[in-house]
């Protein structure tokens, strides 16, 4: 490894649901992020960065663990039915920079388990604010407004939506006012984070719950974008970017920082002009096609990360731990994981390479559902949902999704046709042939429900605890 100066600060930002278009240098329409796109300027913007899994609970254990997330016994959006989270046998990022130092502190959205024994607290941060999972899940969500009475609501839906602090719940009962300081809240925390713990190490985990609705701004920040709703939310997004980098800067450690910018998934099509773009992409969350899985990201690190860089070599969030672990000279876990170290491609030194040679895609109940591998993205047979030929959603109800459509064996060339129209699997046998070997391989490791295997020979169980003490329906996501 290089040798370098003193390890350096990790900072990541990530939002839910925001699409790959949804910043202004990837062509943001009705609103601006001039923050985003001064942290793209000063860093590098990776074009064909992946999520592990289009939803997310599965998102976020992949980013925080290195491991795809059906190999730790996570699928889906835990919901506050779900009996089980992330093991306390996996190692997260924050307990990786715990390892070596570092203060860790984690504000937003957790949503790797509701019960004690999963919050962010007995899983490496010092600090914790926010709230267990996604917003929608409370009594208000827009399947369940049409009970007037609150539990009416709570009986046919979810129960209240509390915010934590640590192990501490520090408010049960979530409202639509309180979701409308949910953005500048938890920037705020971070800010505070940042500030009082400038003079050592930390790792800062900022994750805001929006844009995935309901969308909610502060009062003054309603009508901001020419867009509406979901442009204002991410103008004050932007503003809470811009605010950390603010506080990075007046703390004197920006230049020392690291700082990734990533989206959990693509947008929550069905809601219209509450949800987001995709951009050329097809399709979007809850789909393994380019809209659900691509987002955008964006990483800044003075002198070692090149500024001003575009780079379309593609990577994943599994890719972040063992890249953060070589950073800050941490070990591994003992437990396999997937990722592997990313630093020749962030750093430049090899910027045409990805870390692995092959992507793969789950999702739904272990279902492997499409893979990467240089500019080839093959999908194998699979049901999908779609809003082509629906009527979408407006103004934060949504439309419904088909979920009739599949798709067969498809293999698409992403370097000439990235929004995955026109499928070229008669041209390339040969090609055709390993990546089906490859897929193979990989159904033995993680298994594929699609194919009869719904486990593989290194597969880990999710923790779980025997008696859940709230009850209600499961995430529609």
């Amino acid at each position: 490894m290089d040798s370098k100066p003193t390890p350096p600060n990790i900072v990541i930002i990530y939002t839910d649901d925001q699409g790959w278009g949804d910043i202004g240098v990837q062509g943001a329409q009705g609103f601006e992020t001039p923050n985003l796109d001064r942290l793209a300027a000063e860093g590098t913007r990776f074009t064909s960065f992946y999520v592990a899994q289009p939803v997310c609970s599965a998102s976020r254990a992949a980013l925080l663990t290195g491991c795809y997330p059906n190999r730790i016994g996570i699928h889906g959006a835990l919901g506050p039915r779900n009996t089980h989270g992330i093991h306390a046998d996996e190692t997260t990022l924050a307990e990786l920079c715990q390892s070596k130092g570092y203060t860790t502190g984690m504000f937003g959205k957790w949503h790797l388990g509701y019960q004690a024994q999963f919050l962010p607290a007995h899983h490496g941060f010092d600090e914790s604010y926010g709230i267990p999972y996604s917003n929608d899940m409370w009594p208000w969500h827009p399947n369940y407004a049409q009970f007037s009475d609150p539990v009416e609501k709570r009986k046919r839906g979810y129960p209240d939506l509390f915010l934590f602090e640590g192990l501490d719940i520090v408010d049960p009962e979530v409202t639509a006012e309180d979701q409308m300081h949910f953005t500048q809240e938890f920037g705020d925390r971070a800010v505070s984070f940042i500030q009082k713990n400038a003079d050592k190490p930390f790792f800062l985990y900022l994750a805001h719950p929006m844009p995935h609705v309901p969308l909610f701004t502060k009062e003054e920040s309603v009508g901001r974008s020419e867009q509406g709703r979901y442009g204002d939310v991410l103008e004050e997004i932007d503003d809470s970017v811009g605010k950390v980098m603010q506080a990075l800067e007046e703390a004197g450690v920006a230049d020392n920082t690291l700082v990734i910018y990533a989206s959990d998934n693509g947008p929550w099509l069905s809601y219209g002009n509450h949800a987001g773009s995709t951009g050329p992409l097809r399709e979007g969350k809850g789909t393994t096609f380019e809209g659900g899985v691509r987002v955008p990201c964006l990483m800044r690190l003075p002198g070692q990360i090149p500024a001003d860089r575009v780079n379309d070599t593609p990577w994943m969030t599994i890719d972040i731990f063992p890249t953060v672990a070589n950073l800050i000279q941490a070990n591994l876990p003992s437990l396999p994981i997937d990722g592997k170290n990313a630093w020749p491609l962030w750093s430049g030194k090899n910027d045409s390479e990805s870390p692995q040679k092959t992507y793969f895609f789950y999702y739904r109940n272990n279902e492997l559902q499409a893979l990467r591998q240089g500019p080839w993205k093959l999908h194998f047979p699979h049901g999908y949902r779609s809003m082509e030929g629906k009527d979408i959603g407006a103004d934060g109800t949504p439309g419904s999704y088909d979920y009739s459509v599949k798709t067969d064996l498809a293999l698409y060339n992403l370097s000439r046709d990235i929004s995955e129209s026109l499928s070229v699997k008669t041209s390339y046998p040969e090609l055709m042939e390993q990546l089906l070997r490859t897929a193979e391989t990989m159904r033995a490791k993680l298994g594929d429900s699609l194919n009869d295997l719904p486990q593989g020979s290194e597969t880990r169980e999710a923790g779980r605890v025997a008696n859940p003490t709230i009850e209600a329906v499961p995430s529609k996501e």
